[in-house]
């Protein structure tokens, strides 16, 4: 007969609080630098990551035990819809760094990412009307129509308003990703693949700065002290930690030859510092923890939380992957941070939230049970 599964998937929680507190170590280590520069604390992103991160593991366990079908009521439209807003107001109210709007500045020093919020209100958004009957997923009208235009809608705030490719990236394949399982024709993921390849490059080449990323990639050693810097600092930073790695806090890279250490390129730090070993290691934590979640995912009936625990697995796998790349110049550069690793605390909150939910998922797992 079919039993309930009244506790959650310990696993993915295990490999969840192993890939945070190791990176709570290395945002220690890589951002010691950038605190004691101007006679700031050494440890002031740690202390600030560290807030977060018990922030989040608070809120993690609380939406642990909170029914994840809530998410299919008004609510979930009502955060897509205040994400949205805050997405495309943060252009007109913050301040660009680096060329990108993504940062909302609140009293008492405190800012957040507008766009984390987006990505998960996106995967609640898209789960639920992927599991609706109300869209028939074989139609043209209604089960392609709707989400080739909330898809375009969604790239377009992130690309327009605040410049931020990595992102638009990561959210758009975890979103086609939930959109191909969800049962449509075979023709549909394959023109909205397309359109996405084409709007891809087109978006990488209509951009100066976005142009020169993708040519530095091709041979970022072309110009070492210019463009290719960062790119090549990276590669440095991984090639000297050899097999094992210099040791932990031993990294020169992150002395101001190599930027945003402690965020975009902690990957490169941490395998300084750690080696071959330790990042194969770190890859395969990430790897564990999508196996945990594509197995939720595959056990769990109701079709809503299939899709959900799909994306919420995704996402965080995928933007990890996406970090690595970057930080080994297998794709052109782009500013997207490790989940649950780098420094952040709108991110790290907002991924335990949505690691959260996954575990609540997980509670309502049913499974056969012999000799009942």
């Amino acid at each position: 007969m079919l039993k309930k599964i009244k506790k959650s998937d310990y696993w993915l929680l295990l490999f969840t609080i192993i890939i945070c507190l190791l990176g709570l170590i290395m945002v220690y280590s890589a951002s010691w630098p950038d605190g004691i520069k101007d006679g700031n604390d050494g440890g002031l992103y740690f202390k600030n990551q560290l807030r977060a991160f018990i922030l989040g593991i608070i809120a993690m366990l609380f939406m642990r035990k909170i029914d994840y079908r809530i998410f299919k009521s008004k609510i979930t439209e009502i955060t897509f819809g205040i994400a949205l807003v805050l997405n495309i107001i943060v252009r007109f109210i913050s301040e660009p760094v680096n060329g990108a709007y993504r940062w909302i500045e609140l009293p008492l020093g405190l800012s957040f990412m507008p766009s984390d919020i987006l990505k998960l209100s996106s995967i609640l958004l898209f789960a639920k009307i992927l599991s609706s009957k109300k869209y028939k997923m074989n139609e043209f009208r209604r089960g392609f129509f709707p989400f080739i235009i909330l898809l375009g809608l969604l790239m377009a705030i992130l690309l327009y308003f605040q410049s931020d490719l990595g992102t638009a990236a990561s959210l758009g394949i975890s979103l086609f990703f939930m959109y191909v399982i969800s049962g449509v024709r075979i023709i549909y993921p394959f023109i909205i693949g397309i359109l996405g390849i084409v709007s891809g490059g087109y978006m990488t080449m209509s951009k100066g700065y976005r142009r020169e990323r993708f040519t530095t990639f091709l041979n970022p050693f072309k110009d070492k002290l210019g463009e290719g810097w960062q790119v090549v600092q990276s590669l440095y930073a991984i090639g000297s930690g050899g097999v094992l790695g210099v040791g932990l806090g031993q990294s020169k890279q992150k002395y101001y030859y190599l930027p945003f250490p402690y965020s975009d390129f902690i990957f490169s730090i941490f395998a300084e510092e750690f080696g071959l070993i330790g990042s194969l290691i770190l890859i395969g934590l990430y790897l564990a923890f999508a196996i945990r979640g594509l197995r939720i995912a595959i056990l769990i009936k109701d079709r809503f939380g299939k899709l959900l625990a799909y994306g919420l697995t995704v996402i965080v796998f995928i933007q990890a992957m996406i970090h690595i790349a970057v930080a080994t110049s297998s794709i052109p550069a782009t500013g997207i941070t490790m989940p649950l690793f780098s420094y952040g605390g709108t991110s790290l909150v907002i991924n335990l939230i949505g690691i959260g939910i996954l575990l609540n998922i997980s509670s309502h797992i049913k499974i056969n049970t012999k000799g009942e």
